[in-house]
Formats: structure tokens, sequence, C-alpha cells
């Protein structure tokens, strides 16, 4: 899980699981260019780069990019974090939410990957990890329109492994489980009880916790590293066994 000398991006790397991101890969030694509506919560640190950007502006984020690569001399690594929730049934978020949770959680990923892509082609250890979640294979209640999404960003994964394989560029997704990040804290301060969602969010969990955003970074810098040349196209669960285990019941 080495990244000595690289370059990565990371939308989003602001807060929550971005930020673990950030200070992940620059423990594996790479240089961390950021991309976030807010970033006074970043490492004062000379091999970070701040830039203002939004996932939903392909101006923003062209420059925003380019901003990052001509700081460090080019672009290794891609992490498409940056992701916004919803909550709801099918019937319960009208076209608006769905127009904007679906613009930036898929079309973000395509139109940041987009930008980059001439920067991680010129990369002879490129990579691109992109944020799923396991509402995108697990059926999850009242998540029909963030699961739609993770459900998208996991389809797009695979096909730009593809599509990009031929360029020696590697495609890879993290598929987290709940995850305790400010994003979560915000929606169980939503709720009747607080403290009861959270440990009905931690028991559907078979390890009995939620994930940790280190957790869920230490996947990310995995899939990201030089070292891990071979494998491309995949999703990794990080998610306390909540999709692949069937435990009995606690008592």
């Amino acid at each position: 899980m080495q990244c000595d000398g690289l370059v990565a991006v990371v939308t989003g790397g602001g807060s929550g699981i971005g930020l673990a991101c950030v200070r992940a890969f620059l423990a594996a030694g790479a240089r961390v260019g950021v991309l976030d509506l807010e970033l006074s919560g970043l490492p004062d640190d000379p091999r970070v780069h701040g830039v203002r950007a939004d996932v939903a502006d392909r101006s923003t984020l062209a420059a925003a990019v380019a901003a990052v690569a001509e700081r460090f001399g080019g672009i290794d690594i891609l992490v498409n974090n940056a992701g916004i929730s919803a909550v709801g049934a099918v019937q319960e978020n009208d076209d608006e939410q769905w127009t904007r949770v679906l613009d930036v959680n898929v079309v973000g990923v395509a139109r940041t990957t987009a930008v980059a892509l001439p920067y991680l082609r010129r990369s002879s250890a490129a990579a691109i990890v992109n944020v799923s979640s396991i509402a995108a294979t697990v059926g999850l209640p009242r998540r029909a329109l963030y699961s739609a999404s993770k459900g998208a960003v996991h389809a797009l994964t695979l096909a730009m492994a593809a599509d990009l394989v031929a360029d020696g560029i590697r495609v890879n997704c993290v598929a987290p489980g709940t995850v305790d990040t400010p994003w979560v804290a915000r929606l169980l301060s939503a709720a009747p009880d607080p403290e009861a969602e959270k440990r009905q969010l931690a028991a559907r969990q078979p390890t009995g916790r939620l994930v940790s955003a280190d957790e869920v970074a230490a996947a990310v810098v995995y899939l990201a590293s030089a070292g891990d040349g071979s494998v491309t196209g995949s999703s990794l669960a990080v998610d306390g066994g909540m999709s692949g285990l069937r435990l009995p019941a606690r008592r």
C-alpha cells in the first residue's frame, strides 16, 4: 500500500471518508489534491493542495484538476468520493431530488473522470477508485434514490474499467456499509431518537458497530496503490460483513 511520489485527487476530501482518504494517502507517501466546496478542515501540509470545486459544475472541475496537475506535476490517482444522501421510499423523493442526487452521485463521477483522464493517461501507475455503497447491492429500507445512485456507480465502475484497461488505467470501487461520519451524524440528528437509531444502524452490521472512515480509506489506498496492478473492475466491501454474512439473530 505504498504510493510514494504519486499524486492523488480526492473529491469531497474536506470531511468524512474523503478527509480520511487524504490522510491515508499522505501516510502512504502521496501528494494529494482535494476538490471540495469546504476546505477548512484540511491538514496543514505542503503535500496537500485544496481547490474549491463542485462535481456538478464541469468548468470548476476542469480548472481544479488542472490546478492540482500544475501544482504537483501530474495526476496518478483519482478518488471519486463526493456524494450526497437521500432518504425515502421510491414515492417520497420528488423529481428535483432525483435529478440533484443522480447529477452529483453519478454524473459527478463521470464529469470528474472525464476531465482527469488526459492527466491519468500520462501516468504509468494510473488508478481510479469510486466510492459506492453496499446499498448498490443490498436492499435497504427508505433508501431508494440513494441506492439507485450507488447502483449506477457500481455499474459505471465496471464499464469504465472495461473502457480504460487498454490505457493502463485500473478502475475499482469500494462499497462501505454505514460509516461513522458527520454525514451519518446529520441523518441521525433528524431521527426522533438519535441514539436508538444509531444502535439500530450499528446492529445491522454483523460486527455490531459502524464502519470507521479510516477503514474505508485504507481500502481506497489499497486499490489505488501501485502494488495492486492486477485488480481492476472490482468492488471491495468494507461493511462489517453486512453484504455477505447471514448470522443468527442476536438474543
